[in-house]
């Protein structure tokens, strides 16, 4: 289920991300710096973003998640500590608040075959900057058992705890407004180059004041630190985010080590399937070079492998969400999937009823589940054959697509094109979601949740988001995004259920199947508002 919730918030970006980064050229692991939540609400460009991550709703949400993640330090090094040793949570939770609202910067560099280096500088005010000075040292000091000394670094006075394993050697030094933490191997010469730009210039780094968010990761390096990041396949990434005519808009640039290996074919669309009037609207292409290498994906693959998919869902009823993958033979490509679906699923075992898979002469469906149609239908249209997966009937063609969407699917270097009123498809993904979280035996999202509330409450004002990814080099995507709030609809729906997972940080949502006494009745699972439940 994680990786499917990683698959859900990624909507689609890493299926054309499958090569290995490009090594950094310097020794650069990350770099990022944020703006701070007081300099971006001060924006006039922030009004709809700030509305949507403001309210009521998502400050309970925010206390909720903080809270959570002050007890994750202590959670994975508790095995290494005493068991009188406290947890931290009073010292770290007012921290995570000052990570939110303050302007801060992060590096983590790291010469070939050396541990790395971390430093974050954050601008704090004086009695701000003393309570991290003074929490930090009492968390470390618990932790390691040793005593935080008076030290010297880059000229100013803080203080270092130096220990035998590593990182061997943490500090801290208060500069003008920046409080600045180290951790690293013996001596830490990026925490005092930063020092030094701190003195020479007032700020760690240059950028621009319109940015609200700077980022240049090496994924597979990062991955390579925390082994969970290598669950998302990504190579070097560069981008930004700003505020920009009351929409947050990402820019930035994916780089790879070698070519590309995907193939932009001229895009095969089933135009008499897809019609009007559609909530949300998503192409991409060149994706066969990944799914040949994802070994969930193995399984079930039909030769030859697919290289474009296309999504949509109508307006008119929430179920009404579709797929359609160009294919060869779409009668050939439908009895492949029959087989290896046949042989690699075990249909009673993954939901919580009866379930059957029935195949006729141009259609695979599932009976047993309640209010929706699982199908996959061999559809032949002017532009080719292909397989079309619905949990609904698709209704009649009523308009044809606009124009526009066609001349955008028009340039030769587009890779992913992806359109939808957030606010409209926000109101029809639970219906869906909770549904598929409950046949599976997967917590649902509670109505009554923090999560939820957050929901319903940003729902209404959301509206046009639009992502595009294109093939600026060899080497290289392009991405960008504009959007009220930054994210997408499904977006937004996986990361709701991932902040309200029993194991967060983690993402475990499994449910262990109820054993049930002679004549008992199972309890009835929750819902999200307006999605159907049997009884």
């Amino acid at each position: 289920m994680r990786r499917f919730f990683l698959l859900l918030i990624w909507s689609g970006w890493s299926a054309v991300i499958s090569a290995e980064a490009a090594p950094p050229a310097t020794d650069l692991i990350a770099q990022v710096h944020f703006a701070g939540a007081a300099q971006i609400s001060a924006d006039t460009n922030a009004i709809a973003f700030t509305n949507l991550w403001c309210s009521p709703e998502a400050q309970a949400l925010r206390t909720q998640t903080l809270d959570k993640l002050s007890r994750v330090p202590y959670e994975w090094l508790k095995a290494k500590l005493t068991p009188e040793t406290g947890d931290g949570t009073a010292q770290l939770r007012p921290l995570l608040d000052d990570l939110l609202s303050a302007e801060w910067y992060l590096k983590i560099r790291a010469p070939s075959n050396a541990p790395p280096e971390y430093v974050l500088a954050i601008r704090l005010d004086a009695e701000p900057a003393l309570r991290w000075d003074m929490n930090l040292k009492t968390v470390l000091e618990s932790w390691t058992q040793l005593p935080a000394r008076k030290s010297q670094i880059a000229g100013q006075t803080g203080w270092r705890l130096e220990k035998h394993e590593p990182p061997n050697s943490i500090c801290c030094v208060h500069v003008g407004d920046w409080v600045v933490f180290g951790c690293g191997q013996n001596e830490l010469p990026l925490t005092e180059e930063i020092i030094r730009k701190i003195l020479a210039d007032k700020r760690p780094a240059p950028s621009s004041k319109n940015d609200w968010l700077t980022a240049d990761l090496d994924w597979p390096r990062l991955a390579q630190l925390f082994p969970v990041l290598s669950t998302i396949d990504l190579p070097e990434m560069r981008w930004q985010a700003i505020g920009r005519d009351g929409n947050l808009q990402f820019f930035g640039k994916l780089i790879f080590r070698e070519p590309l290996p995907i193939s932009l074919e001229k895009w095969r669309l089933p135009t008499n399937t897809i019609h009007l009037p559609f909530v949300g609207f998503t192409a991409t292409r060149g994706i066969a070079p990944w799914l040949e290498k994802q070994t969930w994906a193995q399984p079930y693959e039909i030769a030859p492998v697919p290289n474009q998919v296309f999504f949509w869902a109508m307006a008119q009823i929430p179920l009404q969400t579709f797929a359609a993958v160009p294919v060869p033979n779409a009668s050939r490509a439908l009895v492949q999937l029959d087989q290896q679906l046949s042989v690699h699923t075990n249909w009673q075992s993954h939901f919580t009823m009866p379930v059957t898979m029935v195949m006729t002469n141009n259609q695979i469906s599932w009976r047993g589940m309640p209010f929706i149609a699982p199908n996959v239908l061999a559809l032949h249209e002017p532009a080719g054959d292909f397989l079309l997966v619905g949990f609904f009937p698709n209704g009649p063609k009523t308009k044809p697509l606009p124009p526009e969407l066609l001349t955008e699917l028009g340039r030769s270097n587009l890779v992913y094109y992806d359109w939808e009123i957030t606010g409209e498809r926000l109101k029809q993904l639970p219906q869906l979601t909770q549904l598929g979280l409950m046949l599976t035996r997967h917590k649902q999202l509670d109505a009554q949740s923090a999560a939820a509330k957050w929901l319903n409450r940003i729902g209404p004002s959301l509206g046009v988001t639009a992502t595009e990814i294109t093939q600026t080099a060899p080497d290289e995507l392009t991405f960008q995004r504009k959007a009220p709030g930054g994210l997408t609809a499904i977006e937004l729906t996986a990361l709701a259920n991932w902040l309200e997972a029993a194991n967060f940080p983690g993402c475990d949502l499994r449910i262990t199947p109820p054993r049930f006494r002679p004549g008992q009745k199972p309890v009835k699972l929750l819902s999200f508002p307006g999605t159907p439940v049997p009884h």
